[in-house]
């Protein structure tokens, strides 16, 4: 598929699930497997929990994940004793989790290995500057919506989305929904030197007033934006004479509804940082067994986002 070739452009790269049984440790794995091996050197780590063989919460089984020889990892002590690979040392962090500390290796023959990471955006942006001299390219990083941290563009450069059946077993809702995560995603950037920052106001998220000077052209919201400080800037006269700034997409918890009102009423909103979304992958299957017609799923998602959407599933059976 394209998009993995696309990869190479950036030096790191989220794979960010929407919800669980979305398909996203099957993503992380195709892209693992089809990255060229005489490539830059590629490093993966989560900064959640992924590998494991079964699902914790709901009992299912779950895709392991598999590293190839020279690939680079990180893991939590706990987890890398339990690896099914052999490999080799080459850091150990001094930041200590309630897994022990963070353990960076290298893969000497391939297998099997569970991923528990850096737990917050600044101690995996830390640990990415760490292993800046092991001679690594791409840093692969596993997430999810529920630790949107993990993609935000602060610490990777570029994404990939995987949605599904698990989000919803209504199609129409199913690209509704990942249609605007997309939108989120894609918000531009900020112009930083088009407002003066005398013009700028920089209100919380719990915000309980937001007044505005005659010459504020710019709210800066610090931390999230939220349903409830959106709907008290929709009283503002002045709305479409302002811009509304959030760090970037990952700070952003408001509903479609109340964003089309926003919209509606001349608002405008930018990130200062926005990542690079490559493609969009999905899981036709539900964990309730159900299925959407996949080629009928990718199409409408497509179609929606203007980006390509894949069935990652389906692919590798096909090349089986």
């Amino acid at each position: 598929m394209p998009f993995v070739h696309e990869l190479l452009k950036y030096r790191s790269v989220a794979v960010v699930g929407m919800e669980k049984n979305c398909g996203k440790t099957e993503c992380l794995n195709y892209i693992l497997r089809r990255l060229p091996s005489d490539g830059p050197g590629v490093c993966v780590t989560s900064i959640g929990l992924d590998g494991e063989r079964t699902d914790q919460v709901t009992g299912t089984a779950k895709p392991e994940i598999i590293l190839r020889s020279g690939m680079f990892f990180a893991t939590s002590e706990t987890h890398y004793r339990s690896r099914r690979l052999v490999s080799e040392i080459v850091d150990v962090s001094g930041e200590t989790t309630a897994l022990g500390r963070l353990i960076t290796a290298k893969v000497v023959l391939e297998g099997k290995v569970i991923l528990s990471g850096p737990s917050s955006t600044l101690s995996l942006k830390r640990w990415m500057d760490s292993i800046s001299g092991f001679g690594i390219g791409l840093t692969v990083i596993d997430g999810a919506l529920s630790r949107k941290s993990s993609a935000s563009p602060a610490v990777s450069e570029a994404m990939v989305l995987a949605t599904g059946a698990a989000l919803s077993c209504s199609m129409p809702a199913l690209v509704d929904r990942t249609a605007f995560c997309v939108e989120m995603i894609r918000l531009p950037e900020v112009e930083e030197q088009k407002i003066p920052e005398e013009q700028t106001l920089t209100v919380s998220s719990m915000a309980q007033e937001v007044e505005l000077a005659p010459e504020v052209r710019r709210i800066e919201v610090s931390g999230a934006l939220t349903d409830r400080l959106l709907t008290r800037l929709l009283t503002e006269r002045r709305l479409p004479e302002i811009e509304v700034t959030v760090a970037d997409f990952t700070r952003i918890f408001i509903s479609p509804d109340s964003w089309r009102r926003f919209v509606r009423a001349g608002g405008r909103l930018r990130v200062h940082r926005r990542t690079a979304l490559l493609a969009v992958c999905v899981n036709p299957l539900a964990p309730n067994g159900y299925r959407l017609d996949s080629d009928l799923l990718c199409r409408t998602l497509s179609d929606k986002i203007q980006l390509p959407v894949y069935d990652i599933r389906r692919q590798c059976e096909d090349e089986a």
